[in-house]
């Protein structure tokens, strides 16, 4: 079974405004800020970004960790992208949860032991209690494999369940080594999931 990777600029480009919306973002600044780096000019972007996510901005603050993860405007930094991942995650943005999880996961960026994975799968269930797809793949994952979670068949296709077609191939491997009961438990569950709104 495959896992996600961490979400990347060009994939959030699309996404942003939606997941951002009600989440602190700001009008102005970081709308210039947005407007350097679409016209390629990422480092504008960054002192732009910079002081606003240091006053809390939660879209500056993940735009931060995005351009440390890839090194866009600023040299590659995984500690720099975690830390500025956690400050959007603490704040309830998804897709910043979502990448602080998979920096646990990969050990990239923070202390490798064996909490690394147990903070991954609290960072992934954050995002994926919210109803972010991607976080609920993964977190299926580490349910299946009983990585930093206790193994559990139901809670991992619960979470590719409602994962959709992102999630089918694992959802199909995984469905073979489950019983007819775990899977209708699974299913069960999935349609009483309600997504958090609130952080």
């Amino acid at each position: 079974m495959r896992r996600t990777t961490r979400l990347k600029i060009s994939a959030c480009l699309i996404a942003l405004p939606a997941l951002l919306a009600g989440a602190g973002a700001s009008a102005g600044p970081f709308d210039d800020g947005k407007a350097a780096f679409d016209r390629g000019d990422a480092a504008a972007a960054f002192n732009i970004w910079k002081p606003l996510a240091e006053e809390g901005d939660v879209a500056a603050q993940f735009w931060l960790g995005q351009m440390y993860d890839l090194g866009r405007g600023v040299p590659k930094n995984y500690g720099q992208a975690t830390t500025w991942y956690r400050r959007a995650a603490e704040q309830g943005n998804v897709m910043a949860a979502h990448n602080l999880a998979t920096m646990y996961e990969a050990g990239e960026g923070v202390a490798v032991s064996d909490y690394s994975l147990s903070a991954a799968a609290s960072w992934y269930r954050r995002a994926a209690e919210r109803g972010f797809k991607p976080s609920q793949t993964n977190l299926g994952l580490l349910y299946a494999n009983g990585r930093g979670v206790h193994r559990d068949f139901v809670e991992a296709y619960m979470w590719m369940l409602l994962a959709g077609p992102e999630a089918e191939a694992n959802r199909e491997a995984l469905a073979k080594r489950m019983t007819p009961q775990q899977i209708a438990s699974a299913e069960r569950r999935a349609q009483q999931f309600e997504p958090k709104t609130d952080r």
